[in-house]
């Protein structure tokens, strides 16, 4: 829900740039800050005659990151996606001249629709919740269809690698984030659990996915979905700032994370996070299984991942774990601004130990499958 602007912005300086360039849009305009869009801000903008626009910019003041709050980014991929089956927003301008309201923004059609942070759709019917899975899954599939070259996007990305520069990268970062020293009990921030045998699984390639580059989102789940007011379809994706040339496993492992929490109970740190309607003896009517949902990925992407999700699961633990690791590190010397800063961090730990867990049984596996032949 939009509400009271949290970040002003020049609307003065912003009614001029629109007037001169954007005429779709009618003066005069108010301005509302949605709650969401936490890392770049955003705004429902409505214009004089009634019409409502969305506005993302940066956040104000010095960035701690220059691969952080790509806006620029995030209008490149709408825009070229506009002409795909990829539902998106119509992406209207994007101003990179930061003297009028201090960073740059774009502008984007507003989608009036339903967006669920609950993946699993309560109060939604069995039909239509099975349809919206359904949907939400086939809409991935369809974005990892697109040729970047088809649509501009040759350049967005590196088109191979992709997770083995994903685990140099946050190895690097992980090393650096263990190096912290709280401030007051002067203890190191420390590893991961079992980060050295997470990582020597992680960049074996024979343990490895088959290398692929698509289009990605970089944050694919659910409540970045719009979906229709009335109908069981998505009619627009959002928050593309992670969005590259990479391995489409990575949104995919992303999407289905609640199956992934529910199929491997995870230590009692987790526990919280795990959505109870995903576990397997849950009977939630028209909920769908995970291979349900790899099946519909697989004959609309072309390609099978369905021995592969696993490992996809466990680097998604070890990434979420190296992420926890860095808001204790932000703990420790007092940086982080979140109140749960402590609470957060402290979950470096159990996340570990969940990857650890799923590499484990993806190791099982796999020597069930060798005692076969």
């Amino acid at each position: 829900m939009a509400g009271a602007v949290r970040q002003p912005i020049n609307v003065a300086s912003l009614s001029t740039y629109i007037e001169k360039n954007i005429a779709d849009i009618k003066l005069p305009i108010s301005l509302k800050q949605f709650g969401f869009g936490q890392s770049n801000p955003t705004y429902q903008l409505r214009a004089g005659d009634g019409r409502k626009y969305v506005l993302r910019k940066k956040p104000p003041g010095k960035l701690l990151s220059k691969t952080a709050h790509q806006v620029e980014r995030e209008f490149r991929i709408i825009h070229a996606l506009e002409s795909t089956d990829v539902p998106v927003p119509k992406a209207y301008w994007l101003c990179e001249d930061t003297t009028v309201i201090d960073t740059a923004f774009y502008v984007m059609e507003y989608l009036d629709g339903r967006i669920f942070e609950d993946a699993s759709f309560p109060g939604i019917n069995a039909e239509e919740r099975n349809q919206m899975w359904q949907d939400a899954v086939v809409t991935l599939a369809k974005l990892h269809r697109v040729s970047p070259s088809s649509v501009g996007l040759s350049s967005f990305g590196k088109h191979s690698g992709f997770y083995d520069r994903q685990i140099k990268t946050f190895s690097t970062i992980s090393a650096a984030q263990a190096q912290a020293i709280d401030v007051e009990t002067k203890t190191r921030v420390g590893k991961t659990p079992h980060y050295e045998d997470v990582v020597e699984f992680l960049r074996d390639s024979k343990s490895q996915p088959q290398d692929r580059g698509t289009l990605i989102h970089g944050d694919y789940k659910i409540d970045n979905l719009v979906y229709h007011q009335t109908e069981p379809r998505v009619i627009g994706i959002l928050d593309w700032e992670m969005s590259t040339i990479g391995h489409p496993l990575s949104d995919l492992s992303n999407l289905l994370s609640p199956y992934s929490f529910a199929d491997n109970p995870p230590n009692d740190a987790l526990s919280v996070r795990t959505n109870l309607a995903f576990r397997p003896s849950s009977s939630i009517p028209g909920l769908p299984s995970r291979s349900q949902c790899v099946q519909w990925y697989t004959e609309v992407a072309g390609w099978d991942p369905s021995s592969e999700v696993d490992w996809g699961d466990a680097f998604a633990a070890f990434r979420n774990g190296v992420i926890m690791q860095g808001i204790a590190a932000r703990y420790a010397q007092r940086q982080a601004s979140s109140e749960k800063a402590k609470e957060i961090g402290d979950l470096m730990g159990p996340y570990g130990e969940f990857s650890w867990c799923l590499i484990e049984r993806w190791k099982k596996k796999a020597a069930k499958v060798k005692a076969k032949f």
